[in-house]
C-alpha cells in the first residue's frame, strides 16, 4: 500500500473517531488492518463495526455518517419534535440523564419510525441547546394519556410509541387518574413497556405487588417491582405506607428487589456482598479484613454483629460509582462505641 493511501485512511479513521468522541461514544477505537472502527452506541449493547473502506471515495462526510450510524439529527429544528422522556435504570455509554426516582434516572431519546437512540451529552452542544431545554422538549412531546369512565385498575401496555411508563416523568399526570379510579393513584412500572395504576384503597392493590414483582424478574426489559403515587406537587415519588400498614413489608420488599437487582447489574470490584434479609430487608456483608466497598443497605454485618445502616454511615466515604458505594479502609468503630 502506498503511502499516500496509508495517510489518507489514517486521517479518515481520526475524523470519524473525533466525530463518535464528540457525539459522546467513549470506546470508539481504529483497527487498521481490517481498515474498520468499532464502538458501542450510547444505548446499545451490542458493539457495531464500522467499515471505512467504502467512504475513502469523499463522497459522504464523517458527519453524514454518524448522524445515520448514531440515528441522531444533526439540527436541533430537525430533532426538537423527535424527542421523548424515558424512565431507565442505567444504560450502557454517556446518555444524558438525570436522577428522578430510587436507582432510576430521566434519558431523552430520538423517538423515529424503526429506531430509539439515547441523547448523549455532547450531542446538546452540537444541536447549541442545554440539557435542561432538551428535557423540557420531550417531555412537551409526550401527549397525557388519558382513560375514559369509571374503572378500578388500568394496564398500559405500549405498542411501541406510546411511552407509557414515561408519563410517571410528567407532572400531575398520575394524581389527575384520582377521580376516575376512586382513590390516589398508585402506579407500578414493572418492565419498559407496562404500566399499572389502581387505587390506593383497591382491594388489587396486595396482589399487584405480586404480579409486578414476577413481570420484574421474568421480563427481558425490567424496571421496577416499586409502587409509585404522586407528592403534593403533582411529581412522582415512591410510595411508602407507614410501619403499620399491611403494605409495609411489600413495599420494602419491591425496594430490595430494585436495589439487588441494580448492583448485581453494575458490579464493582472488591465490593461487599448485598443480601436479602426477612424478604424485606438488604443486609451488606462485610468481609473479616482489609479494606471495603460497600452497597448502600439497610444494615451492614461484620462477624456477629449487625448494625443499621445510619449508624455505620458517619464513618464512611461516598466514592463515585453509580449505584451508590460507601468505602473504608477497615472495620470503622471500636467495640466499645456501640455499635
Amino acid at each position: 500500500m502506498g503511502l499516500l493511501r496509508r495517510i489518507a485512511r489514517a486521517r479518515l479513521a481520526g475524523r470519524m473517531l473525533r466525530r463518535l468522541r464528540r457525539a459522546g461514544v467513549t470506546d470508539a477505537r481504529y483497527l487498521s488492518r481490517p481498515f474498520e472502527i468499532r464502538f458501542t452506541a450510547p444505548g446499545d449493547a451490542e458493539p457495531t463495526i464500522l467499515p471505512l473502506a467504502p467512504f475513502l471515495s469523499g463522497r459522504r462526510t464523517p458527519d453524514d455518517l454518524i448522524a445515520e450510524l448514531l440515528r441522531v439529527p444533526v439540527s436541533w429544528r430537525e430533532a426538537a419534535p423527535l424527542l421523548r422522556p424515558v424512565l431507565r435504570g442505567s444504560v450502557p455509554g454517556s446518555p444524558l440523564h438525570r436522577p428522578v426516582l430510587p436507582f432510576l434516572s430521566e434519558f431523552v431519546v430520538v423517538d423515529q419510525p424503526d429506531t430509539m437512540t439515547y441523547v448523549t451529552e455532547a450531542q446538546s452542544a452540537t444541536w447549541r441547546s442545554t440539557a435542561d431545554l432538551i428535557f423540557a422538549t420531550a417531555r412537551a412531546n409526550l401527549t397525557g394519556a388519558t382513560i375514559q369512565g369509571d374503572v378500578t385498575t388500568v394496564r398500559f401496555v405500549d405498542d411501541g410509541d406510546a411511552y407509557w411508563t414515561s408519563h410517571l416523568l410528567l407532572p400531575g399526570w398520575l394524581s389527575r387518574l384520582a377521580e376516575q379510579l376512586g382513590g390516589a393513584p398508585v402506579a407500578f412500572a414493572p418492565e419498559r413497556g407496562t404500566l399499572l395504576v389502581t387505587a390506593a384503597g383497591s382491594p388489587h392493590l396486595p396482589a399487584l405487588f405480586a404480579e409486578v414483582e414476577r413481570l420484574f424478574v421474568t421480563s427481558p426489559h425490567p424496571l421496577s417491582p416499586m409502587a409509585y403515587v404522586s407528592d403534593e406537587n403533582g411529581c412522582t415519588v415512591p410510595y411508602r405506607p407507614g410501619p403499620d400498614d399491611e403494605l409495609f413489608r411489600a413495599t420494602r420488599r419491591a425496594e430490595c428487589l430494585l436495589a439487588m437487582h441494580e448492583y448485581a447489574r453494575h458490579p464493582a470490584p472488591g465490593e461487599a456482598a448485598l443480601t436479602m434479609v426477612d424478604g424485606w430487608r438488604t443486609r451488606a456483608l462485610w468481609p473479616a479484613d482489609g479494606p471495603i466497598l460497600l452497597p448502600e443497605a439497610d444494615e451492614v454485618t461484620f462477624g456477629d454483629r449487625t448494625v443499621p445502616w445510619a449508624d455505620l454511615l458517619p464513618h464512611l466515604t461516598r466514592t463515585g460509582h453509580e449505584p451508590p458505594r460507601w468505602s473504608a479502609s477497615s472495620w470503622p468503630v471500636p467495640d466499645d462505641q456501640g455499635l
